[in-house]
């Protein structure tokens, strides 16, 4: 199990043990198999995070709710930044690689990974979204989203707030009638 080092003033504190500093990063899974990903990367006592949507799938005989990536293809791990750890995930079953470069993986922006924790965990209706760069670059000012940042999309009679994870070039949507806004 991964575990964060004591830092130093904490009883028990020896000189040559140091902070371990943790990131994000993204994992690159085989296509369906993110959840199996998911649980695997859990059970072994690394963090992860698979952040799912629910729709509702019809066939000829019922209908059922079905929990769905929201980034297909994707997962995400939070990791200490050593080869070892890497290489122990990379050796579960559906990994493809880490996102990053021919030189290693990249971290993620944690308030990227904040941000849709806290979404996750307010139970806020998202949907993807095509992946943005320009636009107007708004925060929550206000309620369960408080401090969550993204980009305002206007149309159809609606606003949008569009999140997005740079490094995987990935977007979701939420809808955002009724939150006060700052633009940054």
């Amino acid at each position: 199990m991964i575990t964060q080092q004591a830092s130093s003033g904490t009883v028990g504190f020896a000189p040559w043990m140091e902070a371990v500093d943790f990131n994000w990063y993204a994992l690159q899974t085989i296509p369906r198999h993110e959840k199996a990903v998911a649980d695997h990367l859990q059970s072994e006592g690394i963090e992860c995070l698979l952040p799912l949507i629910v729709r509702v799938h019809k066939w000829s005989d019922r209908k059922q709710n079905v929990s769905l990536p929201l980034f297909p293809g994707y997962a995400f791990v939070r990791l200490s930044e050593s080869r070892r750890d890497r290489m122990r995930v990379l050796r579960r079953p559906g990994v493809v690689r880490f996102v990053g470069t021919s030189q290693g993986p990249i971290a993620l922006e944690s308030h990227e990974i904040d941000h849709i924790r806290q979404l996750m965990a307010n139970k806020v209706s998202c949907e993807p979204h095509p992946y943005l760069q320009a636009g107007q670059k708004v925060r929550v000012r206000n309620g369960a989203l408080r401090g969550v940042e993204g980009i305002l999309v206007r149309g159809a009679g609606k606003d949008n707030l569009v999140l997005s994870i740079s490094l995987i070039q990935r977007s979701l949507s939420i809808q955002i009638e009724g939150y006060d806004l700052e633009v940054l």
